[in-house]
Protein backbone atom coordinates (compact mmCIF):
# COMPACT_ATOMS: atom_id res chain seq x y z
CA UNK A 1 0.00 0.00 0.00
CA UNK A 2 2.96 2.48 0.63
CA UNK A 3 4.17 1.62 -2.48
CA UNK A 4 0.77 2.51 -3.85
CA UNK A 5 0.76 5.82 -3.35
CA UNK A 6 4.51 6.82 -4.79
CA UNK A 7 4.34 8.52 -7.62
CA UNK A 8 6.83 7.68 -10.65
CA UNK A 9 9.42 10.39 -10.14
CA UNK A 10 9.89 9.39 -6.41
CA UNK A 11 9.67 5.14 -7.09
CA UNK A 12 13.37 5.51 -8.77
CA UNK A 13 14.42 6.66 -5.31
CA UNK A 14 12.56 4.21 -3.14
CA UNK A 15 14.05 0.96 -5.58
CA UNK A 16 17.55 2.69 -5.15
CA UNK A 17 16.93 2.92 -1.45
CA UNK A 18 15.94 -0.95 -1.09
CA UNK A 19 18.83 -1.75 -3.25
CA UNK A 20 21.15 -0.36 -0.97
CA UNK A 21 19.57 -1.68 2.08
CA UNK A 22 19.07 -5.36 0.72
CA UNK A 23 22.47 -6.63 -1.27
CA UNK A 24 20.33 -9.70 -2.30
CA UNK A 25 18.26 -7.37 -4.58
CA UNK A 26 19.60 -6.33 -7.75
CA UNK A 27 18.87 -4.44 -10.81
CA UNK A 28 19.15 -5.49 -14.53
CA UNK A 29 17.25 -7.92 -16.94
CA UNK A 30 18.49 -11.86 -16.52
CA UNK A 31 19.79 -13.13 -19.61
CA UNK A 32 18.51 -16.35 -20.08
CA UNK A 33 14.66 -16.33 -17.95
CA UNK A 34 12.26 -13.71 -17.84
CA UNK A 35 9.55 -12.60 -15.41
CA UNK A 36 6.76 -14.98 -14.24
CA UNK A 37 4.41 -14.16 -11.42
CA UNK A 38 3.78 -16.95 -9.18
CA UNK A 39 1.18 -16.99 -6.90
CA UNK A 40 1.75 -14.94 -3.78
CA UNK A 41 -0.37 -17.15 -1.27
CA UNK A 42 1.10 -20.22 -2.42
CA UNK A 43 4.80 -19.10 -1.50
CA UNK A 44 3.53 -17.78 1.67
CA UNK A 45 1.67 -20.09 2.95
CA UNK A 46 2.45 -20.42 6.13
CA UNK A 47 5.14 -18.24 8.49
CA UNK A 48 8.44 -18.28 9.77
CA UNK A 49 7.02 -20.19 13.09
CA UNK A 50 4.47 -22.58 11.63
CA UNK A 51 8.04 -24.51 8.83
CA UNK A 52 10.97 -25.52 9.31
CA UNK A 53 13.36 -23.74 7.28
CA UNK A 54 14.23 -26.17 4.08
CA UNK A 55 17.36 -25.05 1.92
CA UNK A 56 15.58 -26.37 -1.30
CA UNK A 57 13.82 -23.68 -0.82
CA UNK A 58 15.58 -20.79 -1.94
CA UNK A 59 18.16 -23.19 -3.64
CA UNK A 60 15.76 -25.13 -6.48
CA UNK A 61 16.74 -24.62 -10.25
CA UNK A 62 13.01 -24.83 -11.27
CA UNK A 63 12.68 -21.70 -9.24
CA UNK A 64 12.20 -18.91 -11.46
CA UNK A 65 14.05 -15.85 -11.80
CA UNK A 66 12.76 -12.97 -9.83
CA UNK A 67 12.14 -9.58 -12.06
CA UNK A 68 10.38 -7.53 -13.58
CA UNK A 69 10.15 -6.71 -17.02
CA UNK A 70 8.63 -4.11 -19.13
CA UNK A 71 8.13 -4.17 -23.10
CA UNK A 72 7.19 -0.96 -24.22
CA UNK A 73 10.47 0.58 -25.28
CA UNK A 74 13.35 -1.06 -27.02
CA UNK A 75 16.90 -0.37 -27.07
CA UNK A 76 16.53 1.87 -29.80
CA UNK A 77 14.71 4.07 -28.32
CA UNK A 78 16.47 7.81 -28.08
CA UNK A 79 16.74 8.93 -24.73
CA UNK A 80 15.81 12.93 -24.93
CA UNK A 81 15.71 13.86 -21.49
CA UNK A 82 17.87 17.56 -20.86
CA UNK A 83 20.00 17.91 -17.89
CA UNK A 84 19.38 21.01 -16.53
CA UNK A 85 22.77 23.46 -15.64
CA UNK A 86 22.90 25.39 -12.18
CA UNK A 87 23.14 28.78 -11.69
CA UNK A 88 23.71 31.70 -9.54
CA UNK A 89 21.05 32.81 -6.97
CA UNK A 90 18.94 35.57 -6.99
CA UNK A 91 20.98 37.60 -3.90
CA UNK A 92 24.15 36.35 -5.34
CA UNK A 93 23.20 38.47 -8.88
CA UNK A 94 22.16 41.49 -6.29
CA UNK A 95 25.43 40.84 -4.97
CA UNK A 96 27.67 41.07 -7.96
CA UNK A 97 25.77 44.45 -8.30
CA UNK A 98 26.99 45.95 -4.86
CA UNK A 99 30.68 45.65 -5.78
CA UNK A 100 30.32 47.36 -8.55
CA UNK A 101 29.26 50.47 -6.46
CA UNK A 102 32.24 52.46 -4.48
CA UNK A 103 30.62 52.13 -0.99
CA UNK A 104 32.07 52.38 2.63
CA UNK A 105 32.82 49.11 4.99
CA UNK A 106 29.76 50.03 7.09
CA UNK A 107 27.95 50.81 3.82
CA UNK A 108 28.59 47.67 2.16
CA UNK A 109 27.77 45.70 5.25
CA UNK A 110 24.47 47.64 5.49
CA UNK A 111 23.32 47.00 1.89
CA UNK A 112 24.73 42.89 2.15
CA UNK A 113 21.80 43.11 4.90
CA UNK A 114 19.18 44.63 3.35
CA UNK A 115 19.85 42.24 0.24
CA UNK A 116 19.76 39.17 2.63
CA UNK A 117 16.22 40.26 3.44
CA UNK A 118 15.35 40.38 0.06
CA UNK A 119 12.77 37.74 -1.12
CA UNK A 120 12.58 35.87 -4.25
CA UNK A 121 9.64 37.72 -5.71
CA UNK A 122 12.50 40.67 -5.33
CA UNK A 123 10.88 42.35 -2.42
CA UNK A 124 12.04 43.42 0.98
CA UNK A 125 10.12 41.77 3.89
CA UNK A 126 11.67 42.84 6.83
CA UNK A 127 10.53 46.37 8.36
CA UNK A 128 13.94 49.00 8.82
CA UNK A 129 13.62 49.34 12.20
CA UNK A 130 14.19 45.27 12.82
CA UNK A 131 17.08 45.37 10.73
CA UNK A 132 18.66 48.03 12.92
CA UNK A 133 18.20 45.75 15.90
CA UNK A 134 19.73 42.89 13.42
CA UNK A 135 23.12 44.98 12.48
CA UNK A 136 23.16 45.96 16.58
CA UNK A 137 23.32 42.39 17.43
CA UNK A 138 25.22 40.64 14.78
CA UNK A 139 27.71 42.66 13.37
CA UNK A 140 28.45 45.14 16.17
CA UNK A 141 26.87 48.18 14.12
CA UNK A 142 25.32 50.96 15.21
CA UNK A 143 23.35 52.99 12.47
CA UNK A 144 20.13 54.75 12.45
CA UNK A 145 16.47 53.92 10.10
CA UNK A 146 17.79 56.95 8.16
CA UNK A 147 21.36 55.60 6.84
CA UNK A 148 19.77 51.79 5.59
CA UNK A 149 16.89 54.10 3.70
CA UNK A 150 20.13 55.82 2.23
CA UNK A 151 21.61 52.40 1.21
CA UNK A 152 18.26 50.60 0.58
CA UNK A 153 17.74 53.78 -2.35
CA UNK A 154 20.91 52.14 -3.60
CA UNK A 155 19.78 48.79 -3.82
CA UNK A 156 16.39 49.89 -5.27
CA UNK A 157 18.79 51.38 -8.14
CA UNK A 158 19.79 48.00 -8.84
CA UNK A 159 18.10 45.36 -12.13
CA UNK A 160 15.80 44.18 -12.17
CA UNK A 161 13.73 47.32 -12.16
CA UNK A 162 11.35 47.49 -8.81
CA UNK A 163 14.16 45.33 -6.92
CA UNK A 164 14.07 45.90 -3.11
CA UNK A 165 10.45 47.56 -2.82
CA UNK A 166 8.60 47.07 0.22
CA UNK A 167 5.09 46.70 -1.34
CA UNK A 168 3.64 46.50 -4.80
CA UNK A 169 2.45 50.20 -5.07
CA UNK A 170 6.62 51.45 -4.33
CA UNK A 171 7.56 48.39 -6.84
CA UNK A 172 5.57 50.11 -9.93
CA UNK A 173 6.60 53.34 -9.23
CA UNK A 174 10.59 51.99 -9.17
CA UNK A 175 9.58 50.74 -12.41
CA UNK A 176 8.39 53.60 -13.85
CA UNK A 177 10.94 56.06 -12.38
CA UNK A 178 12.90 54.73 -14.84
CA UNK A 179 10.31 55.36 -18.17
CA UNK A 180 11.39 58.19 -20.25
CA UNK A 181 10.47 61.39 -18.87
CA UNK A 182 7.99 63.35 -20.83
CA UNK A 183 5.41 61.04 -21.44
CA UNK A 184 1.88 61.82 -20.95
CA UNK A 185 1.11 58.16 -20.14
CA UNK A 186 3.72 57.38 -17.75
CA UNK A 187 2.91 60.55 -15.82
CA UNK A 188 -0.74 59.61 -15.59
CA UNK A 189 0.41 55.91 -14.42
CA UNK A 190 2.46 57.51 -11.37
CA UNK A 191 -0.37 60.06 -10.38
CA UNK A 192 -2.79 57.05 -10.35
CA UNK A 193 -0.51 54.73 -8.60
CA UNK A 194 0.57 57.77 -5.87
CA UNK A 195 -2.67 59.10 -5.27
CA UNK A 196 -5.15 56.46 -6.05
CA UNK A 197 -3.77 53.23 -5.88
CA UNK A 198 -6.64 51.45 -4.15
CA UNK A 199 -8.97 52.59 -6.16
CA UNK A 200 -6.88 51.27 -9.22
CA UNK A 201 -6.75 48.30 -7.52
CA UNK A 202 -10.34 47.47 -7.10
CA UNK A 203 -11.02 48.86 -10.78
CA UNK A 204 -12.73 51.91 -9.63
CA UNK A 205 -12.01 53.56 -13.01
CA UNK A 206 -14.99 56.47 -12.75
CA UNK A 207 -13.18 57.84 -9.64
CA UNK A 208 -9.58 58.28 -11.07
CA UNK A 209 -11.13 59.95 -13.95
CA UNK A 210 -13.40 62.22 -12.05
CA UNK A 211 -10.32 63.12 -9.91
CA UNK A 212 -8.10 63.37 -12.24
CA UNK A 213 -10.21 65.01 -14.74
CA UNK A 214 -9.20 62.77 -17.70
CA UNK A 215 -10.78 61.17 -20.63
CA UNK A 216 -11.30 57.61 -20.86
CA UNK A 217 -8.32 57.45 -23.68
CA UNK A 218 -5.85 58.99 -21.26
CA UNK A 219 -6.75 56.45 -18.52
CA UNK A 220 -6.90 53.46 -20.97
CA UNK A 221 -3.05 54.73 -22.07
CA UNK A 222 -1.88 54.77 -18.31
CA UNK A 223 -3.46 52.11 -17.61
CA UNK A 224 -1.76 50.24 -20.41
CA UNK A 225 1.75 51.40 -18.89
CA UNK A 226 1.24 49.93 -15.72
CA UNK A 227 0.10 46.54 -16.90
CA UNK A 228 3.57 46.56 -18.75
CA UNK A 229 5.52 46.27 -15.60
CA UNK A 230 6.61 43.41 -13.78
CA UNK A 231 4.72 42.60 -9.94
CA UNK A 232 7.17 40.50 -8.91
CA UNK A 233 10.99 41.64 -9.99
CA UNK A 234 12.79 39.01 -8.62
CA UNK A 235 10.88 36.24 -10.99
CA UNK A 236 12.49 37.18 -14.28
CA UNK A 237 15.99 36.79 -12.53
CA UNK A 238 14.55 33.31 -10.86
CA UNK A 239 13.59 31.69 -13.52
CA UNK A 240 17.19 31.67 -15.29
CA UNK A 241 18.55 31.53 -11.63
CA UNK A 242 16.99 29.27 -9.54
CA UNK A 243 18.95 26.68 -8.46
CA UNK A 244 16.15 24.83 -6.74
CA UNK A 245 15.09 21.43 -8.32
CA UNK A 246 12.49 21.96 -10.86
CA UNK A 247 9.57 19.89 -10.92
CA UNK A 248 8.87 17.31 -13.28
CA UNK A 249 5.59 15.92 -14.41
CA UNK A 250 6.73 12.47 -15.61
CA UNK A 251 3.65 10.11 -16.28
CA UNK A 252 2.87 7.24 -15.07
CA UNK A 253 0.49 5.84 -17.71
CA UNK A 254 0.43 6.51 -21.72
CA UNK A 255 -2.54 6.52 -23.41
CA UNK A 256 -2.53 5.67 -27.43
CA UNK A 257 -5.62 6.04 -29.71
CA UNK A 258 -5.15 4.77 -32.67
CA UNK A 259 -8.49 5.35 -34.91
CA UNK A 260 -10.78 4.58 -31.43
CA UNK A 261 -8.83 1.86 -30.34
CA UNK A 262 -7.79 3.26 -26.73
CA UNK A 263 -4.26 1.48 -25.95
CA UNK A 264 -2.75 2.06 -21.87
CA UNK A 265 0.70 1.34 -21.55
CA UNK A 266 2.42 1.47 -17.85
CA UNK A 267 5.63 4.03 -17.94
CA UNK A 268 8.78 2.42 -18.39
CA UNK A 269 9.80 3.51 -14.65
CA UNK A 270 7.23 2.09 -13.28
CA UNK A 271 7.97 -1.57 -14.32
CA UNK A 272 11.84 -1.33 -13.20
CA UNK A 273 13.61 -5.03 -13.96
CA UNK A 274 14.32 -6.09 -10.65
CA UNK A 275 16.37 -9.75 -9.63
CA UNK A 276 17.21 -11.20 -6.81
CA UNK A 277 20.85 -11.91 -6.11
CA UNK A 278 22.47 -15.16 -7.89
CA UNK A 279 25.18 -14.30 -5.68
CA UNK A 280 23.30 -14.48 -2.49
CA UNK A 281 21.38 -17.98 -3.75
CA UNK A 282 25.31 -19.29 -4.23
CA UNK A 283 26.02 -18.07 -1.21
CA UNK A 284 23.56 -19.73 0.81
CA UNK A 285 23.96 -22.94 -1.42
CA UNK A 286 27.75 -23.29 -0.12
CA UNK A 287 26.32 -22.75 3.76
CA UNK A 288 24.03 -25.56 2.87
CA UNK A 289 26.86 -27.67 1.76
CA UNK A 290 29.34 -27.01 3.88
CA UNK A 291 29.06 -27.87 7.68
CA UNK A 292 27.05 -24.92 9.34
CA UNK A 293 27.07 -26.66 12.97
CA UNK A 294 28.53 -24.00 14.47
CA UNK A 295 26.70 -20.43 15.95
CA UNK A 296 28.13 -18.10 13.28
CA UNK A 297 27.81 -20.56 10.34
CA UNK A 298 23.75 -20.74 11.45
CA UNK A 299 23.57 -16.84 11.91
CA UNK A 300 25.11 -16.63 8.86
CA UNK A 301 22.62 -18.49 6.94
CA UNK A 302 19.60 -17.03 9.17
CA UNK A 303 21.25 -13.72 7.59
CA UNK A 304 20.57 -14.38 3.96
CA UNK A 305 17.73 -16.23 4.51
CA UNK A 306 16.14 -13.00 5.70
CA UNK A 307 17.70 -11.09 2.72
CA UNK A 308 16.33 -13.46 0.01
CA UNK A 309 13.07 -13.21 1.75
CA UNK A 310 13.03 -9.44 1.83
CA UNK A 311 14.04 -9.21 -1.93
CA UNK A 312 11.16 -11.78 -3.14
CA UNK A 313 8.81 -10.22 -0.83
CA UNK A 314 9.91 -6.13 -2.50
CA UNK A 315 9.68 -7.73 -6.11
CA UNK A 316 5.78 -9.07 -5.30
CA UNK A 317 4.88 -5.93 -3.97
CA UNK A 318 6.08 -3.45 -7.06
CA UNK A 319 4.56 -6.57 -9.22
CA UNK A 320 1.02 -6.27 -7.31
CA UNK A 321 1.83 -1.95 -7.62
CA UNK A 322 1.89 -2.40 -10.96
CA UNK A 323 -1.16 -4.51 -11.56
CA UNK A 324 -3.22 -2.06 -9.48
CA UNK A 325 -2.20 0.57 -11.35
CA UNK A 326 -2.96 -0.77 -14.58
CA UNK A 327 -6.63 -2.17 -13.57
CA UNK A 328 -7.56 0.97 -11.61
CA UNK A 329 -6.15 3.23 -14.79
CA UNK A 330 -8.23 1.37 -17.50
CA UNK A 331 -11.42 1.25 -15.19
CA UNK A 332 -11.62 4.58 -15.92
CA UNK A 333 -10.50 4.69 -19.01
CA UNK A 334 -13.24 2.63 -19.79
CA UNK A 335 -16.19 4.66 -17.83
CA UNK A 336 -14.80 7.62 -19.12
CA UNK A 337 -14.44 6.08 -22.73
CA UNK A 338 -16.52 9.20 -24.55
CA UNK A 339 -14.23 11.67 -23.26
CA UNK A 340 -11.02 10.03 -23.88
CA UNK A 341 -12.18 9.28 -27.54
CA UNK A 342 -13.17 13.28 -28.12
CA UNK A 343 -10.89 15.13 -25.19
CA UNK A 344 -14.31 17.55 -24.97
CA UNK A 345 -14.55 17.81 -21.15
CA UNK A 346 -18.79 18.12 -21.19
CA UNK A 347 -18.22 14.11 -21.74
CA UNK A 348 -17.17 13.89 -18.17
CA UNK A 349 -19.29 11.26 -16.40
CA UNK A 350 -20.07 11.92 -12.78
CA UNK A 351 -17.26 10.06 -11.26
CA UNK A 352 -16.28 9.27 -7.73
CA UNK A 353 -13.76 7.47 -6.06
CA UNK A 354 -16.29 4.70 -4.82
CA UNK A 355 -17.99 4.28 -8.53
CA UNK A 356 -14.14 2.86 -9.41
CA UNK A 357 -13.62 0.81 -6.22
CA UNK A 358 -17.02 -0.64 -6.85
CA UNK A 359 -16.51 -1.84 -10.23
CA UNK A 360 -12.73 -3.16 -9.38
CA UNK A 361 -13.71 -5.12 -6.25
CA UNK A 362 -11.00 -2.77 -4.15
CA UNK A 363 -11.56 -0.18 -1.07
CA UNK A 364 -11.39 3.53 -1.85
CA UNK A 365 -8.24 4.05 0.25
CA UNK A 366 -6.41 1.91 -2.40
CA UNK A 367 -8.11 4.09 -5.40
CA UNK A 368 -7.20 6.81 -3.56
CA UNK A 369 -3.75 5.70 -3.24
CA UNK A 370 -3.38 5.25 -7.05
CA UNK A 371 -5.39 8.73 -7.79
CA UNK A 372 -2.69 10.41 -5.22
CA UNK A 373 0.16 11.87 -7.50
CA UNK A 374 -0.10 9.87 -10.51
CA UNK A 375 -0.30 11.35 -14.05
CA UNK A 376 -1.65 10.26 -17.66
CA UNK A 377 -0.45 11.32 -20.89
CA UNK A 378 -2.97 11.35 -22.99
CA UNK A 379 -4.00 12.50 -27.05
CA UNK A 380 -5.11 15.88 -25.29
CA UNK A 381 -2.04 16.69 -23.18
CA UNK A 382 -0.60 15.07 -19.50
CA UNK A 383 -3.77 14.90 -16.85
CA UNK A 384 -3.77 14.28 -12.97
CA UNK A 385 -6.15 11.93 -12.06
CA UNK A 386 -7.90 13.35 -9.77
CA UNK A 387 -9.22 15.66 -13.41
CA UNK A 388 -11.19 12.55 -13.68
CA UNK A 389 -13.21 12.54 -10.51
CA UNK A 390 -15.59 15.18 -10.26
CA UNK A 391 -19.41 15.28 -7.94
CA UNK A 392 -22.69 14.02 -10.06
CA UNK A 393 -25.10 17.36 -10.86
CA UNK A 394 -28.57 16.97 -11.64
CA UNK A 395 -30.14 19.22 -14.90
CA UNK A 396 -33.84 20.26 -15.21
CA UNK A 397 -34.54 16.89 -17.20
CA UNK A 398 -33.41 15.03 -14.41
CA UNK A 399 -30.11 13.94 -15.88
CA UNK A 400 -26.94 13.60 -13.87
CA UNK A 401 -24.11 15.59 -15.49
CA UNK A 402 -20.60 16.15 -13.80
CA UNK A 403 -19.38 19.44 -11.89
CA UNK A 404 -17.20 19.62 -14.48
CA UNK A 405 -18.92 20.14 -17.00
CA UNK A 406 -20.78 23.02 -15.20
CA UNK A 407 -17.37 24.86 -14.93
CA UNK A 408 -16.23 24.34 -18.44
CA UNK A 409 -20.04 25.99 -19.24
CA UNK A 410 -18.70 28.52 -17.45
CA UNK A 411 -14.94 29.10 -18.47
CA UNK A 412 -16.58 29.40 -21.83
CA UNK A 413 -18.92 32.46 -21.11
CA UNK A 414 -16.46 34.34 -19.30
CA UNK A 415 -14.30 33.99 -21.76
CA UNK A 416 -16.48 35.64 -24.96
CA UNK A 417 -17.76 38.08 -21.65
CA UNK A 418 -17.55 41.78 -22.86
CA UNK A 419 -14.85 43.25 -20.73
CA UNK A 420 -16.56 46.23 -20.53
CA UNK A 421 -19.15 45.16 -19.07
CA UNK A 422 -18.29 41.08 -17.26
CA UNK A 423 -20.96 39.12 -16.43
CA UNK A 424 -21.91 38.54 -12.63
CA UNK A 425 -22.28 35.63 -10.85
CA UNK A 426 -26.46 36.38 -10.48
CA UNK A 427 -25.96 36.51 -14.75
CA UNK A 428 -23.92 33.38 -15.04
CA UNK A 429 -26.72 31.92 -12.57
CA UNK A 430 -28.68 32.51 -15.10
CA UNK A 431 -27.24 31.69 -17.88
CA UNK A 432 -26.80 28.08 -16.71
CA UNK A 433 -30.46 27.71 -15.92
CA UNK A 434 -31.29 28.96 -19.61
CA UNK A 435 -29.22 25.33 -20.58
CA UNK A 436 -31.24 23.57 -17.91
CA UNK A 437 -28.56 23.61 -15.16
CA UNK A 438 -30.44 24.85 -12.12
CA UNK A 439 -27.48 26.09 -9.53
CA UNK A 440 -27.80 28.04 -7.02
CA UNK A 441 -25.73 31.68 -6.92
CA UNK A 442 -23.25 30.85 -4.33
CA UNK A 443 -22.45 27.21 -6.04
CA UNK A 444 -21.73 29.30 -9.03
CA UNK A 445 -19.71 31.53 -6.96
CA UNK A 446 -17.93 28.35 -5.41
CA UNK A 447 -17.14 26.96 -9.14
CA UNK A 448 -15.83 30.38 -10.21
CA UNK A 449 -13.43 30.92 -7.24
CA UNK A 450 -12.10 27.24 -7.78
CA UNK A 451 -11.27 27.82 -11.41
CA UNK A 452 -9.78 30.86 -10.08
CA UNK A 453 -11.32 33.62 -12.06
CA UNK A 454 -11.95 37.39 -10.34
CA UNK A 455 -15.44 38.67 -9.61
CA UNK A 456 -16.82 40.90 -12.21
CA UNK A 457 -15.83 43.61 -11.02
CA UNK A 458 -12.45 43.10 -11.60
CA UNK A 459 -12.70 41.46 -14.75
CA UNK A 460 -13.58 45.28 -15.89
CA UNK A 461 -11.56 46.36 -18.38
CA UNK A 462 -11.35 49.61 -20.59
Amino acid sequence: MKLLQVPTMELDQRIKEEIEENPALEEGADEDESFENEDFEERNESTESEREFDINDYLDDDLPQYKTSVNNTSRDDEDRSMPISGGVSFQEVLLSQLGLRKLTAKEKTIAETIIGNIDEDGYLRREIEAMVDDLAFTQNIQCSEEEIEDVLFLVQDFEPAGVGARDLRECLLLQLERRHHGNIAVHTAKKILEKCFEEFTKKHYDKIMAKFEIEDEDLKDAIEEIVKLNPKPGGSIKEVTDTKNIQQIIPDFILTDDEGELTLTLNSRNAPQLRVSKTYEEMLRSYAEGAKSSKSDKEAVQFVRQKLDSAKWFIDAIYQRQQTLLLTMQTIIDYQREYFLSGDETQLRPMILKDIADIVGMDISTISRVANSKYIQTPFGILSLKFFFSEALSTSSGEEVSTREVKKILSEAIGAESKKRPLTDQKLTEILKEKGYNIARRTVAKYREQLNISVARLRKEL
